[in-house]
């Protein structure tokens, strides 16, 4: 999403982000650290490894904060987040956005953005899964502004 204005959004657009991200152990403390969020489930390997999971699952704010990119002024608003898969250490993620409605500012000088976003790992062999899913609302610049 890269360099996007707003005049370049048009609904059911798909737009592949162009970053992925290959999560590892530190990433994932240090977005705990930085979020005060002590979640055992995140941190403590003894205590992951007698969850269903069998091991430290990655963050799922983290998860989500992967998916911004581009020229957005403001995140508005998030909506329906979910979290289907979990995401470890060492999973690639990547993401997309679909547009799904866009309109001027009041004052035409932004526009406001509603795109469905995905988040997925990057599978070697196969589909891709499907690690975190929500809607977002953007506040987007405009060329002419």
């Amino acid at each position: 999403m890269s360099g996007l204005y707003y005049e370049n959004f048009e609904v059911g657009q798909i737009i592949d982000h162009e970053r992925r991200r290959t999560v590892t152990e530190a990433d994932n403390q240090r977005f705990c650290d930085m979020t005060m969020n002590q979640q055992p489930l995140h941190l403590d390997a003894a205590f992951a490894a007698e969850t269903p999971f069998g091991e430290r699952v990655v963050n799922g704010l983290y998860t989500t904060s992967l998916t911004t990119d581009g020229t957005i002024v403001a995140n508005l608003s998030y909506d329906d987040v979910e979290h289907p898969e979990p995401v470890f250490h060492g999973d690639t993620i990547r993401a997309e956005s679909e547009v799904l409605a866009k309109r001027e500012t009041s004052d035409g000088e932004r526009g406001v953005v509603r795109m469905a976003v995905r988040a997925y790992r990057v599978e070697l062999e196969g589909q891709d899964t499907l690690v975190c899913s929500f809607e977002r609302t953007v506040l987007s610049l405009k060329k002419s502004a």
